[in-house]
């Protein structure tokens, strides 16, 4: 059932996303109609943060008595050191995006001087598997290419490399993917490697029916006709591909995908699943994630 929102009192709880900037952001339609519908007295509000100003805004935030926040681009590693305690997932990955402020009740022993802990989280990488899973896709033991090696990539890589892929980077900096590579194989296992973007033609005809993942910015507006995937080079039989570009809805390379005969998904899903992963985190509830999805979509 689809409550009315609850009027802003001094008992209203605050959510938010900072960023710079986070004008575009989707999450506060994404996160208010949730918030809405389970007749939860919250508010998620967009903060524009520069980042010269992020050291001073993380710490005000548990000053203004907010619950949680999201984080985004460029601040997801400048916040780390800012924080009293990270998940495993989030220290591994080497990025936060979502921030839990525990308000701690006089008599308790704060771990800040305002008396809470706050503690950062990656919800991208459970986002991303949420999203897998709901479309059908299999990860362990499946081979995966991952294009790109940068903080999207991380993630990404965390992620199928949890759950049984194995994954290819590839980027065109060969020295960046190895350089993840080997930040995150003592987290995963050795069941990553980097390979160079120039040799992608012969890494493909290696593969067999890989899950194929663009975590780059090609093809995002306002360049629509790009793409991270040769024109030149065909698809492998079987592939599925998933790019993490959700503006435009249907990008380039998921034409390219279609044209061939597969299957492709934008990462408007991740987006929507990591979402709801801090919902959680932040209210204890489960969210709608199809009204999510729904509204942003």
């Amino acid at each position: 059932m689809t409550h009315n929102p609850l009027p802003i009192t001094g008992a209203t709880q605050l959510l938010g996303v900072i960023g710079w900037p986070v004008s575009h952001s989707f999450s506060p339609a994404m996160h208010n109609a949730a918030l809405t519908e389970l007749g939860l007295n919250y508010v998620y509000v967009p903060l524009p943060v520069a980042p010269e100003a992020v050291a001073t805004a993380v710490p005000g935030l548990a000053a203004l008595g907010f619950r949680g926040v999201n984080v985004t681009v460029p601040h997801k590693q400048a916040v780390m050191p800012l924080l009293d305690e990270l998940e495993d997932a989030a220290r591994a990955i080497g990025a936060v995006n979502t921030i839990v402020i525990d308000h701690r009740p006089p008599g308790d022993a704060p771990l800040t001087d305002l008396g809470v802990s706050m503690t950062g989280y990656n919800t991208d990488w459970s986002g991303f598997l949420a999203d897998l899973a709901g479309l059908g896709v299999a990860v362990n033991g499946r081979d995966c290419l991952v294009l790109g090696a940068g903080g999207s990539a991380r993630a990404v890589v965390y992620a199928l490399a949890t759950s049984g892929g194995q994954v290819n980077v590839v980027a065109r900096r060969p020295e960046q993917a190895a350089a993840l590579v080997t930040t995150l194989r003592p987290y995963v296992g050795d069941g990553l490697m980097a390979r160079p973007y120039a040799a992608l033609s012969a890494i493909v005809s290696a593969l067999t029916a890989p899950l194929i993942v663009n975590t780059t910015p090609l093809g995002m507006t306002p360049h629509p006709e790009q793409s991270p995937w040769p024109d030149a080079l065909p698809l492998p039989p079987g592939a599925f591909v998933y790019d993490l570009v959700y503006n435009p809805r249907e990008t380039a390379f998921m034409r390219q995908a279609q044209a061939a005969g597969l299957q492709a998904a934008s990462g408007l899903g991740m987006l929507v699943h990591q979402g709801a992963r801090a919902f959680e985190l932040w209210t204890g509830q489960t969210p709608d994630v199809k009204l999510m999805q729904m509204v942003i979509g």
